[in-house]
Protein backbone atom coordinates (compact mmCIF):
# COMPACT_ATOMS: atom_id res chain seq x y z
CA UNK A 1 0.00 0.00 0.00
CA UNK A 2 2.93 2.11 1.11
CA UNK A 3 4.68 1.39 -2.36
CA UNK A 4 1.04 2.20 -4.22
CA UNK A 5 0.46 5.62 -2.15
CA UNK A 6 4.28 6.63 -3.58
CA UNK A 7 3.96 5.88 -6.58
CA UNK A 8 0.75 8.28 -6.68
CA UNK A 9 2.50 11.12 -5.38
CA UNK A 10 5.13 11.17 -7.81
CA UNK A 11 2.63 10.80 -10.67
CA UNK A 12 0.57 13.42 -9.28
CA UNK A 13 4.01 16.01 -8.32
CA UNK A 14 6.57 15.14 -11.23
CA UNK A 15 4.31 15.14 -14.03
CA UNK A 16 7.28 14.95 -16.68
CA UNK A 17 8.69 11.76 -14.79
CA UNK A 18 7.60 9.47 -17.31
CA UNK A 19 8.40 11.31 -20.31
CA UNK A 20 11.86 12.43 -19.35
CA UNK A 21 14.56 12.73 -22.23
CA UNK A 22 17.95 12.43 -21.71
CA UNK A 23 21.48 13.48 -22.21
CA UNK A 24 24.15 10.90 -23.60
CA UNK A 25 27.91 12.20 -23.82
CA UNK A 26 29.37 11.41 -27.04
CA UNK A 27 32.78 11.88 -28.97
CA UNK A 28 34.11 12.08 -32.55
CA UNK A 29 36.97 11.83 -33.65
CA UNK A 30 38.02 14.39 -35.65
CA UNK A 31 40.95 14.07 -38.24
CA UNK A 32 40.46 18.12 -39.17
CA UNK A 33 41.25 19.17 -36.00
CA UNK A 34 43.36 15.84 -35.39
CA UNK A 35 41.84 15.50 -31.95
CA UNK A 36 39.11 14.30 -30.42
CA UNK A 37 35.88 16.71 -29.75
CA UNK A 38 33.43 15.86 -27.08
CA UNK A 39 29.26 16.84 -27.69
CA UNK A 40 26.87 16.48 -25.69
CA UNK A 41 23.16 14.99 -26.89
CA UNK A 42 19.96 15.48 -25.80
CA UNK A 43 17.45 12.70 -26.75
CA UNK A 44 13.75 13.04 -26.51
CA UNK A 45 11.67 10.45 -24.57
CA UNK A 46 11.15 7.14 -26.40
CA UNK A 47 14.13 7.38 -28.97
CA UNK A 48 15.49 4.26 -28.29
CA UNK A 49 12.02 2.54 -28.94
CA UNK A 50 11.62 2.22 -32.66
CA UNK A 51 13.64 3.67 -35.75
CA UNK A 52 11.75 7.09 -35.86
CA UNK A 53 13.83 9.91 -37.34
CA UNK A 54 13.94 13.34 -35.56
CA UNK A 55 14.29 17.29 -36.19
CA UNK A 56 17.74 18.47 -34.84
CA UNK A 57 19.44 21.31 -33.56
CA UNK A 58 22.67 22.28 -32.37
CA UNK A 59 23.07 24.25 -29.61
CA UNK A 60 25.87 26.44 -29.17
CA UNK A 61 27.85 27.43 -25.99
CA UNK A 62 29.15 30.57 -25.46
CA UNK A 63 33.15 32.04 -25.20
CA UNK A 64 35.06 30.29 -22.26
CA UNK A 65 31.95 27.52 -21.78
CA UNK A 66 32.63 24.01 -23.68
CA UNK A 67 29.66 21.35 -23.98
CA UNK A 68 28.36 20.91 -20.47
CA UNK A 69 27.42 24.55 -20.19
CA UNK A 70 23.39 23.86 -21.99
CA UNK A 71 23.37 20.91 -19.74
CA UNK A 72 24.47 22.11 -15.91
CA UNK A 73 23.76 25.79 -16.24
CA UNK A 74 21.34 26.37 -18.89
CA UNK A 75 19.08 23.03 -17.56
CA UNK A 76 18.40 22.21 -21.33
CA UNK A 77 16.98 18.80 -21.18
CA UNK A 78 14.15 19.98 -17.77
CA UNK A 79 13.47 22.85 -20.63
CA UNK A 80 13.03 20.87 -23.65
CA UNK A 81 11.54 17.86 -21.76
CA UNK A 82 8.64 20.49 -20.36
CA UNK A 83 7.91 22.07 -23.83
CA UNK A 84 8.04 18.72 -25.72
CA UNK A 85 5.46 17.46 -23.20
CA UNK A 86 3.42 20.40 -23.43
CA UNK A 87 2.94 20.53 -27.19
CA UNK A 88 5.12 23.69 -27.19
CA UNK A 89 8.16 21.90 -28.88
CA UNK A 90 8.69 18.82 -31.26
CA UNK A 91 10.08 16.04 -30.17
CA UNK A 92 14.00 16.87 -31.28
CA UNK A 93 17.55 15.77 -30.93
CA UNK A 94 19.63 18.50 -29.83
CA UNK A 95 23.16 18.40 -30.08
CA UNK A 96 25.79 20.48 -27.75
CA UNK A 97 29.53 20.41 -29.11
CA UNK A 98 32.72 21.06 -27.41
CA UNK A 99 34.02 24.58 -28.75
CA UNK A 100 35.86 25.97 -26.24
CA UNK A 101 37.02 25.99 -22.13
CA UNK A 102 37.92 28.48 -19.18
CA UNK A 103 41.57 27.89 -19.96
CA UNK A 104 41.73 30.34 -23.30
CA UNK A 105 45.32 30.85 -23.66
CA UNK A 106 45.79 27.21 -24.13
CA UNK A 107 42.34 25.64 -25.08
CA UNK A 108 40.90 26.86 -28.59
CA UNK A 109 37.57 28.70 -28.28
CA UNK A 110 35.82 29.49 -31.42
CA UNK A 111 33.26 28.28 -34.59
CA UNK A 112 35.25 29.80 -36.93
CA UNK A 113 38.50 28.22 -38.61
CA UNK A 114 41.68 29.47 -37.07
CA UNK A 115 45.22 28.98 -37.85
CA UNK A 116 45.62 25.60 -36.95
CA UNK A 117 41.89 25.19 -35.63
CA UNK A 118 39.95 24.47 -38.80
CA UNK A 119 36.45 24.44 -36.61
CA UNK A 120 34.28 25.42 -39.25
CA UNK A 121 35.37 22.20 -42.00
CA UNK A 122 35.25 20.06 -38.96
CA UNK A 123 31.61 21.12 -38.10
CA UNK A 124 30.07 20.68 -41.34
CA UNK A 125 31.90 17.82 -43.07
CA UNK A 126 32.44 15.94 -40.12
CA UNK A 127 30.06 16.49 -37.29
CA UNK A 128 26.78 17.50 -39.07
CA UNK A 129 27.09 14.06 -41.20
CA UNK A 130 28.21 11.79 -38.14
CA UNK A 131 25.91 12.92 -35.87
CA UNK A 132 22.99 13.14 -37.78
CA UNK A 133 23.40 9.37 -38.71
CA UNK A 134 24.15 8.39 -35.29
CA UNK A 135 21.23 10.12 -33.47
CA UNK A 136 18.33 9.12 -36.87
CA UNK A 137 18.23 12.69 -37.94
CA UNK A 138 15.83 13.74 -40.80
CA UNK A 139 18.87 15.25 -42.15
CA UNK A 140 17.15 18.02 -44.28
CA UNK A 141 17.34 21.78 -44.09
CA UNK A 142 13.94 21.73 -43.56
CA UNK A 143 14.57 19.59 -40.05
CA UNK A 144 18.04 21.56 -39.01
CA UNK A 145 18.13 24.85 -36.56
CA UNK A 146 20.93 26.26 -35.26
CA UNK A 147 20.98 28.43 -31.65
CA UNK A 148 23.55 29.42 -29.75
CA UNK A 149 24.45 32.20 -26.79
CA UNK A 150 27.34 34.84 -26.96
CA UNK A 151 30.03 33.49 -29.07
CA UNK A 152 27.54 30.69 -29.95
CA UNK A 153 25.34 33.13 -30.66
CA UNK A 154 27.41 34.87 -33.09
CA UNK A 155 28.50 31.64 -34.42
CA UNK A 156 25.11 30.08 -35.10
CA UNK A 157 24.71 33.43 -37.14
CA UNK A 158 27.38 32.97 -39.32
CA UNK A 159 26.72 29.89 -39.71
CA UNK A 160 23.34 30.28 -40.73
CA UNK A 161 24.20 33.17 -43.09
CA UNK A 162 27.25 31.16 -44.92
CA UNK A 163 25.62 27.71 -45.18
CA UNK A 164 21.70 28.91 -45.37
CA UNK A 165 20.90 25.74 -47.50
CA UNK A 166 21.42 23.79 -44.92
CA UNK A 167 19.41 25.42 -41.87
CA UNK A 168 15.60 26.70 -41.45
CA UNK A 169 16.44 28.59 -38.50
CA UNK A 170 18.54 30.02 -36.55
CA UNK A 171 18.15 31.79 -33.00
CA UNK A 172 20.52 33.68 -31.33
CA UNK A 173 20.83 35.08 -27.51
CA UNK A 174 22.92 37.79 -26.81
CA UNK A 175 25.14 36.79 -29.85
CA UNK A 176 28.75 38.34 -30.51
CA UNK A 177 27.82 39.55 -34.09
CA UNK A 178 31.20 41.52 -34.92
CA UNK A 179 34.29 42.65 -32.91
CA UNK A 180 35.41 46.08 -34.00
CA UNK A 181 37.29 46.99 -30.87
CA UNK A 182 40.90 46.89 -29.35
CA UNK A 183 42.44 43.36 -29.36
CA UNK A 184 44.33 42.95 -25.50
CA UNK A 185 45.44 39.77 -25.52
CA UNK A 186 49.25 38.87 -27.26
CA UNK A 187 49.23 38.84 -30.41
CA UNK A 188 48.79 35.29 -32.38
CA UNK A 189 47.51 33.64 -28.81
CA UNK A 190 44.03 31.77 -29.09
CA UNK A 191 41.86 34.70 -28.44
CA UNK A 192 43.80 37.25 -30.16
CA UNK A 193 43.30 34.93 -33.24
CA UNK A 194 39.54 34.41 -32.78
CA UNK A 195 38.63 38.14 -32.15
CA UNK A 196 40.61 38.54 -35.34
CA UNK A 197 38.30 35.98 -36.93
CA UNK A 198 35.44 37.25 -35.38
CA UNK A 199 36.15 40.74 -37.01
CA UNK A 200 36.88 39.61 -40.56
CA UNK A 201 33.72 37.37 -40.45
CA UNK A 202 31.59 40.14 -38.78
CA UNK A 203 27.82 39.11 -39.33
CA UNK A 204 26.94 42.72 -39.58
CA UNK A 205 29.29 43.31 -42.19
CA UNK A 206 27.85 40.30 -43.89
CA UNK A 207 24.47 41.92 -44.14
CA UNK A 208 25.95 45.23 -44.64
CA UNK A 209 27.80 43.77 -47.90
CA UNK A 210 24.60 42.06 -49.17
CA UNK A 211 23.72 45.37 -52.06
CA UNK A 212 20.16 44.79 -53.48
CA UNK A 213 21.06 46.99 -56.16
CA UNK A 214 23.32 44.26 -57.19
CA UNK A 215 22.59 40.78 -59.06
CA UNK A 216 25.31 38.65 -56.56
CA UNK A 217 23.57 40.67 -53.72
CA UNK A 218 20.09 40.27 -54.54
CA UNK A 219 20.90 36.34 -54.64
CA UNK A 220 22.49 36.59 -51.41
CA UNK A 221 19.38 37.86 -49.61
CA UNK A 222 17.54 35.58 -51.20
CA UNK A 223 19.20 33.00 -49.42
CA UNK A 224 18.89 34.78 -46.28
CA UNK A 225 15.24 34.85 -46.35
CA UNK A 226 14.68 31.06 -46.81
CA UNK A 227 16.08 31.16 -43.13
CA UNK A 228 14.15 32.28 -39.87
CA UNK A 229 16.05 34.01 -37.80
CA UNK A 230 15.37 35.67 -34.58
CA UNK A 231 17.68 37.60 -32.37
CA UNK A 232 16.88 37.74 -28.70
CA UNK A 233 19.15 39.95 -26.41
CA UNK A 234 18.93 41.80 -22.68
CA UNK A 235 18.05 45.48 -22.71
CA UNK A 236 21.92 45.62 -20.32
CA UNK A 237 23.43 43.43 -22.13
CA UNK A 238 26.76 44.94 -23.48
CA UNK A 239 25.89 43.19 -26.88
CA UNK A 240 22.74 44.69 -27.05
CA UNK A 241 23.64 47.31 -30.03
CA UNK A 242 24.65 44.18 -32.26
CA UNK A 243 21.47 42.49 -31.79
CA UNK A 244 19.58 45.66 -32.91
CA UNK A 245 22.13 46.46 -35.60
CA UNK A 246 21.68 43.41 -37.24
CA UNK A 247 17.71 43.43 -36.91
CA UNK A 248 17.96 46.68 -38.68
CA UNK A 249 20.13 45.64 -41.34
CA UNK A 250 17.88 43.08 -41.86
CA UNK A 251 15.18 44.77 -42.29
CA UNK A 252 16.14 47.24 -44.52
CA UNK A 253 16.96 44.68 -46.93
CA UNK A 254 13.68 42.85 -46.67
CA UNK A 255 15.25 39.90 -44.80
CA UNK A 256 12.70 39.01 -42.41
CA UNK A 257 13.43 38.78 -38.50
CA UNK A 258 12.37 38.87 -35.35
CA UNK A 259 14.09 40.77 -32.38
CA UNK A 260 13.07 40.27 -29.05
CA UNK A 261 14.56 42.77 -25.84
CA UNK A 262 13.76 42.08 -22.76
CA UNK A 263 14.72 42.83 -18.99
CA UNK A 264 18.31 41.14 -18.74
CA UNK A 265 21.86 41.18 -19.14
CA UNK A 266 24.70 38.61 -20.32
CA UNK A 267 23.95 35.56 -17.66
CA UNK A 268 22.36 32.09 -17.26
CA UNK A 269 19.12 33.57 -15.70
CA UNK A 270 18.60 35.43 -19.37
CA UNK A 271 19.60 32.63 -21.44
CA UNK A 272 17.47 30.15 -19.23
CA UNK A 273 14.30 31.99 -19.89
CA UNK A 274 15.46 32.76 -24.09
CA UNK A 275 15.57 28.97 -24.43
CA UNK A 276 12.23 28.73 -23.63
CA UNK A 277 11.28 30.68 -26.57
CA UNK A 278 14.19 29.35 -28.98
CA UNK A 279 12.58 25.42 -29.27
CA UNK A 280 8.59 26.45 -29.50
CA UNK A 281 10.14 28.71 -32.33
CA UNK A 282 12.06 26.52 -34.40
CA UNK A 283 9.38 23.93 -34.31
CA UNK A 284 6.94 25.75 -35.19
CA UNK A 285 9.45 26.54 -39.10
CA UNK A 286 9.68 22.29 -38.74
CA UNK A 287 5.79 22.12 -39.20
CA UNK A 288 5.39 24.63 -42.10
Amino acid sequence: MKQLVSLLFLLLCCPFAMHAGRIVTDTIQSRVLGAPVVCNVYLPSHFEDGDRRYPIVYLLHGFTDDYTAWRDRGQMQTVADELIESGEAAPMVVVMPNAGGADIMNVWNGYLNLPGWAYEDFFFTELIPTFEQRYRAIGDKAHRAIMGLSMGGGGSTMYAQRHPDLFSACYAMSAWLSFDGKNDYPKESRPYLLQEAVREHSALRFVENADPSTSSGQALLQQLRTVRWFFDCGDDDFLFDQSVRIHQLMRDRNVKDELRIRNGVHNWEYWHQAIRTALPFVSREWER
